[in-house]
């Protein structure tokens, strides 16, 4: 395929629309004098659109569910967000490029030790709504209840206010709000590690747009961008830059690639 015709597909305005998810301050550290977000996953977006020779527009989004909600409505052509199976239902996923801990937060004095504790009837769970580590637990706890919020601040809130039995976030985020409960216990382990990727729209004609960005994704693990872009946000040890793709997972998603390929092929000769 052209380099013409790979721009018109993932790029069709001639600009790169790139939704950020505003709600992780891991990925998103600081914003630019017009208020633009600033930080890993902008960096990656800049990088990609300077890559297919198009400027980069951020789109900001305040939760990854408005976002994810976007993803069919020709508002964004790529978007750094946690992936998700719900979500790729409308999202296709590159591998992730860091993960992030999430676990829970109880107060003091409580029963609950460890995450085995945690899923027992009657317990309730404060959480962010659409959050990854929300819809992990969704499909994932048996009988506890998730009590939903629709912001991390708020999902804080409702913990302290409801005197609910824990607070489920990312780890980074539980230290924070740690301080301002003595004698709370962050639990040790994770109930999940939220998988930060790139992703593109699920629309006829984006399987090769995808394959370019699941193989830009890779080198950039693979030749320690990513891993440069953490150090220079300072957020070393809060990000874990994850490896690249096994051989397998590669050729897998190669060959899945080549076949939608045969699909798209004609939807290229009418855009180059």
């Amino acid at each position: 395929m052209s380099a013409a015709a790979l721009r018109r597909l993932l790029a069709p305005t001639g600009s790169l629309r790139c939704g950020i998810n505003m709600a992780n301050p891991l990925l998103v550290t600081s914003a630019d004098a017009d208020g633009l977000p600033l930080g890993v996953a902008p960096d990656l977006a800049s990088d990609i659109a300077a890559a297919i020779g198009v400027p980069l527009v951020r789109i900001p989004f305040d939760t990854p569910g408005e976002l994810t909600a976007a993803a069919l409505e020709d508002v964004w052509d790529l978007c750094f967000v946690g992936s998700e199976p719900v979500r790729a239902e409308v999202i296709n996923f590159t591998e992730a490029y860091v993960g992030i801990e999430a676990t829970y937060l109880v107060p003091p004095g409580s029963p609950l030790k460890n995450l085995a504790d945690v899923d027992k009837p009657g317990v309730r769970i404060a959480v962010m709504e659409n959050s990854a580590y929300d819809l992990y637990l969704s499909r994932s706890l048996a009988h506890a209840e998730l009590v939903r919020a629709p912001t991390i601040d708020a999902s804080f809130e409702i913990f302290l206010e409801q005197q609910l039995d824990a607070y489920a976030c990312l780890r980074t985020r539980l230290d924070e709000d740690a301080e301002k409960l003595p004698g709370c216990t962050i639990m040790d382990g994770g109930f999940t590690s939220v998988q930060q990727a790139a992703g593109v729209p699920r629309r006829p004609g984006w399987e090769a747009a995808a394959a370019f960005v699941f193989e830009f994704i890779e080198t950039a693990k693979a030749n320690g961008r990513v891993a440069e872009l953490v150090e220079a946000h300072d957020v070393v040890g809060k990000l874990v830059v994850e490896p690249p793709a096994s051989t397998e997972a590669t050729e897998v998603r190669k060959l899945n690639n080549q076949r939608l390929l045969l699909f798209v092929a004609p939807l290229c000769h009418f855009v180059s």
